[in-house]
């Protein structure tokens, strides 16, 4: 797949002023009062709104006058923990689309390998968390490509690659994910980056040369604690949370971004497969979005602007 390398322009000015807390785990709802970051838009129960898309929502959703979402909240600046909020650019984004459909969205925060559980049990009705839209997953294949489940659709709302980090300094002199071979390397477990890593593994064998040895963590936090303190050459990160890292952890002095983005591919808000109904409203949602210009806003807010998507499509992934 083609490599798009986004020029962060807007990145250091952005994040200068942002006082975010990194490498924070939450648990549970963290959002204010019971509620996510969202809107106003329904009426007293849910029962009504004036929203242009209300009524495209199915009845249940428009009944709670809530969609209750499951995220990893430990991902700066895509979704983490500030002042016991659920902030960062995917609640905003979220935010964007509440307004044309006249409810609010609940983040709950989990780890990120057990996300697509929750939906598919019923406890969230969506996932948005920085999520890649690949084929398996709409098929729901483990990753030997055995069936897991129904899958899932995807709002594809983002376009993001993966990125290695190193520690600031870049003792190991790595220069790009091909510097790899042999070393220990550090990733959140059930990730897309995890599977990059478990590739360029294969390809190091392939090549004579030693396998990587993959540390694999539950969370996002876990793996950047391990590079940061060495136990772990580097790791494999998306790359707006990379820049976030390499910018904001103990004031910059931390992490380093090495090589160019791997494999540009979408990230989707992930809807069960027999909900096709509420797949359609955020997809009509993320366009109008688009249209007033208030899904680009969220974004830049959080210098994530160059990851934007022109139109709204679902299961675009490969």
């Amino acid at each position: 797949m083609a490599v798009r390398i986004p020029t962060r322009r807007t990145l250091a000015t952005v994040l200068a002023a942002t006082t975010a807390t990194l490498l924070l785990s939450a648990c549970g709802d963290q959002t204010a009062a019971g509620g996510g970051s969202g809107t106003d838009g329904a009426g007293a129960g849910g029962a009504k709104s004036d929203a242009p898309l209300f009524a495209q929502l199915p009845a249940d959703i428009r009944a709670a006058g809530v969609i209750k979402v499951g995220t990893d909240a430990t991902y700066a600046p895509m979704e983490f923990v500030e002042n016991g909020r659920i902030v960062g650019v995917d609640p905003d984004v979220a935010a964007a689309l509440g307004k044309h459909l006249g409810v609010r969205f609940e983040f709950t925060s989990g780890t990120f390998d057990s996300l697509i559980t929750s939906l598919n049990s019923g406890r969230q009705d969506v996932v948005m968390s920085s999520m890649s839209d690949t084929m398996a997953r709409q098929q729901g294949l483990d990753d030997k490509g055995q069936k897991t489940g129904n899958g899932v659709d995807f709002v594809d709302y983002f376009v993001a690659g993966s990125v290695v980090y190193v520690q600031k300094g870049n003792p190991q002199q790595i220069r790009s994910i091909a510097d790899l071979c042999g070393k220990k390397t550090a990733v959140q477990r059930g990730t897309t980056f995890e599977e990059v890593a478990e590739t360029r593994s294969k390809e190091c064998e392939a090549a004579g040369k030693p396998a990587l040895t993959i540390e694999s963590f539950p969370t996002d936090a876990e793996a950047q604690t391990r590079v940061k303190a060495g136990g772990a050459v580097a790791g494999i990160n998306d790359y707006p949370v990379a820049a976030y890292l390499a910018l904001k952890a103990d004031g910059g002095n931390a992490f380093e971004i090495v090589g160019n983005q791997i494999e540009a591919g979408p990230f989707g808000i992930a809807v069960a497969k027999d909900d096709p109904e509420l797949r359609d409203a955020l997809k009509a949602a993320l366009a109008a979005s688009i249209a007033d210009g208030s899904y680009q806003k969220a974004l830049d807010k959080w210098g994530a602007g160059t990851g934007a998507v022109a139109t709204a499509n679902v299961n675009t992934g490969s």
